[in-house]
C-alpha cells in the first residue's frame, strides 16, 4: 500500500485524519479542489478562488514546492541533502530548508526532554534490517544491538549551522520522519498565503487550514478511530490551525505489530504506551513533531511536555481505547 511518508521512509501515521465529504461541496465562493499524489500518497489541496485557471496555477506552485522539498528531505533519493548528510557525516553549504528544519527539530527535542530526537535513524535501520531477514527472531533485535544503536542517538551531537551540518560521532544518522511532513505542509500553506489566499486547506499527511471554509464555518476534520477501521472517533473544527496524528499502526516492522517506527530515544525500544496521538497546534510542524514526541512519552510526562507549548491541545488514545485529552 502506498503511504504518505514513503519518501521519508515512514508510513503515514497521520492516515488517521480523514477529510469529511462535506468539504467537497462549495458554498458561496467556489472551492477549487485538487486530489492527487504528493509525498508518495493521495493528497488534497482546497482553496477558495473565483478563477479556476488561477486556482490551478496556485496548485501547480504548491506541487513544485513539494517536489523541491522532497529533494531536500527524502531518505530514498541518493542525491537528497539528507541522504548525503547521513552518508558522509557532514554537509557543507546545506540547503536553507534543511538548516531551518534541523534547527526546529533540535529545539523541539530540547523542549520535550529528548522525547523527540531526529537522530533515531540508527534505530530505524536496526529494526528494519532485523525484521527484513528471513527467520528473524520475533522478539526483536538482540539487546546488545539495541544498546549499540542507542549510543548513536543524541541530538546534542548534531551540529547545525548555516554553512555546515555535521555529526560529532561516526555512524550517526538523522531522520526527519516525525517533523518534515508537517514542515512541508506549512511551506505549501505559506506559499498560498503569500499569493494572497486566505481560505485554504492543505492535506499532505498533516493538515493545515488557513482561514475558514467559504461558507464561513471552520474546516471540518474527521478523526479516524484507531480501533475500528472506517469509523470516525471524533470530529474537529479548525480555522488557522493544524492537525497531526501519530500511531504505531502506521509502520509495523513485524507481522504482530509489536515493533513500529515510534522509538523511545532513551531506551532504544519501540514505544508501546499509546495507540494514537493527535495534536492540534498553530502550525503543522509543531503538530507533527509533538504528536511524535507524545507517542513515546509515558502518561506521567505527557501533560508536562504539552505545557511547554502554549496554544496546543492533544488527544491521546490508550491501548484500551480510552482517551486522555490535554490542553496547554
Amino acid at each position: 500500500m502506498t503511504t504518505r511518508r514513503r519518501f521519508l521512509g515512514i508510513a503515514a501515521a497521520s492516515a488517521g485524519l480523514a477529510l469529511l465529504p462535506g468539504w467537497l461541496r462549495a458554498e458561496g465562493v467556489p472551492v477549487r479542489t485538487w486530489r492527487g499524489v504528493a509525498l508518495g500518497a493521495d493528497s488534497l489541496i482546497q482553496l477558495a478562488h473565483p478563477d479556476p485557471a488561477e486556482a490551478d496555477r496556485l496548485i501547480a506552485l504548491c506541487l513544485e514546492e513539494v517536489a523541491r522539498l522532497e529533494r531536500v528531505f527524502s531518505l530514498h533519493r541518493a542525491d537528497s541533502a539528507l541522504v548525503r548528510l547521513n552518508r558522509d557525516g557532514v554537509l557543507d553549504a546545506p540547503p536553507a530548508d534543511l538548516v531551518r528544519l534541523l534547527s526546529d527539530a533540535v529545539a523541539v527535542s530540547r523542549r520535550t526532554d529528548g522525547a523527540f530526537d531526529p537522530t533515531v535513524q540508527p534505530l530505524w535501520q536496526l529494526y528494519a534490517g532485523h525484521f527484513a531477514r528471513p527467520g528473524a527472531d520475533p522478539a526483536g533485535p538482540p539487546s546488545a544491538a539495541v544498546r549499540a544503536a542507542r549510543e548513536l542517538v543524541d541530538r546534542r551531537r548534531l551540529r547545525v549551522a548555516p554553512d555546515r551540518v555535521a555529526f560529532s560521532g561516526r555512524g550517526m544518522a538523522v531522520t526527519l520522519n516525525g517533523i518534515a511532513q508537517g514542515y512541508i505542509t506549512d511551506r505549501v500553506s505559506e506559499r498560498l498565503r503569500a499569493e494572497g489566499m486566505t481560505d485554504v486547506l492543505v492535506d499532505l499527511g498533516e493538515i493545515r487550514a488557513l482561514g475558514h471554509h467559504p461558507s464561513g464555518r471552520p474546516w471540518t476534520v474527521g478523526l479516524a478511530d484507531p480501533v475500528v477501521e472506517g469509523r470516525n472517533a471524533d470530529t474537529l473544527e479548525i480555522a488557522d490551525r493544524a492537525v497531526a496524528t501519530s500511531g504505531g499502526y502506521g509502520t509495523p516492522f513485524d507481522p504482530a505489530g509489536r515493533f513500529t517506527h515510534l522509538f523511545d530515544p532513551e531506551t532504544g525500544r519501540c514505544a508501546q504506551g499509546w495507540l494514537a496521538v493527535t495534536v492540534l497546534a498553530p502550525d503543522a510542524t509543531t503538530a507533527d513533531a509533538l504528536s511524535t514526541a507524545l507517542s513515546v512519552a509515558p502518561e506521567a510526562r505527557a501533560a508536562g511536555i504539552l505545557d511547554r507549548f502554549p496554544g496546543v491541545a492533544a488527544r491521546l488514545t490508550r491501548r484500551d481505547g480510552s482517551v486522555l485529552a490535554l490542553r496547554a
